[in-house]
């Protein structure tokens, strides 16, 4: 009442909504709505971007390359042959044989490496005096350079004065030629690999058992859980998908293995992986193919023979979570 008295008085009149306001602040909300939606986009499109220009691109022309007869002092002059360097890398003795020790390698080096940074996180997740020492001492093989470290380790698995064959010598075991032979050197150098990324591994798994509710502990140990059973009934199934990811990152590292046993052969025998090809691994094939043999046409066929094994792997890994899955 007394407001319509007042507007009487001062003869002022209420002012009409328009009819485009409310649309007006519909498109303004929908704008917004759009604008937060899509920022992910923007933020994520420009990592796509590199991708296509420094991955997929390399993926592409490695290729198309490997259909062609090319070597490498002349990349412009190109032969097609379509799939005959696949054909030729299928029935290569020297393939099989790099994928064998490839694989072994791999075995070797990861399944110990694994479990001794499972064991290592498992220490260090305990409260301890100077715990962030051991955590960055852990990082410290990690930081150090594929070439320190495979130079060192070959001097101590030396065959007349390395220090391993010094300790056997010490016990009475005859000295181990650790380059010559194929099982001693496949060992040489999966220990080179496993000092370089245990603590590495370490560190992904202490970080993923901090992530542990403490409750669940707390309930195993009313239970009457014991240290053990709390580590393999609570800390490794709340670790597994972490467990899952070091064992793929794992697999890639060893399929590309290349540094450790190229500088474990100390020259020429490096890139052959030995007088008889005993710790020749994919990648240094790759390597010998194309800047040895300098013919890039099958060194880009190794190539994309490493990467459909690391697709095949996946593959096989992800079937094998998924009938885990179905059976749980």
């Amino acid at each position: 009442m007394a407001t319509s008295t007042t507007k009487a008085v001062t003869g002022a009149e209420p002012p009409v909504p328009s009819p485009d306001d409310g649309t007006a602040r519909r498109r303004g909300a929908l704008l917004h709505r759009l604008d937060i939606k899509s920022a992910p986009y923007v933020f994520v499109a420009p990592f796509f971007v590199v991708f296509a220009a420094f991955s997929f691109y390399p993926l592409v022309y490695t290729s198309w390359i490997s259909l062609h007869d090319v070597e490498l002092a002349t990349l412009d002059v190109m032969e097609w042959v379509a799939f005959d360097n696949y054909v030729e890398l299928w029935g290569d003795s020297r393939f099989w044989n790099a994928l064998q020790n490839t694989i072994t390698i791999g075995v070797i080096s990861t399944v110990p490496q694994l479990l001794m940074a499972l064991g290592l996180a498992h220490l260090l997740n305990y409260r301890m005096r100077a715990s962030l020492f051991f955590r960055v001492a852990s990082l410290v093989p990690y930081a150090t350079s594929v070439a320190a470290a495979a130079l060192v380790f070959t001097m101590i698995f030396e065959r007349d004065f390395g220090m391993i064959n010094w300790a056997l010598g010490s016990v009475g075991i005859d000295p181990v030629d650790w380059e010559a032979d194929k099982w001693p050197a496949q060992v040489a150098i999966s220990t080179i690999v496993i000092w370089r990324w245990t603590g590495y591994n370490a560190l992904l798994y202490l970080a993923a058992m901090q992530a542990i509710p403490a409750d669940r502990y707390e309930a195993a140990s009313l239970d009457g859980a014991s240290r053990w059973q709390q580590f393999t009934h609570v800390t490794v199934p709340g670790i597994r998908s972490t467990i899952v990811f070091t064992i793929v990152l794992s697999t890639i590292g060893a399929t590309q293995l290349f540094g450790e046993p190229l500088i474990f052969g100390q020259g020429p025998n490096g890139v052959s992986g030995g007088a008889d090809n005993q710790y020749q691994t994919l990648g240094l094939l790759l390597y010998e193919e194309g800047w040895k043999n300098y013919q890039m046409g099958r060194s880009a066929t190794v190539a994309w023979a490493m990467f459909l094994l690391l697709v095949v792997v996946l593959l096989v890994q992800r079937l094998v979570k998924r009938a885990r899955s179905r059976t749980s």
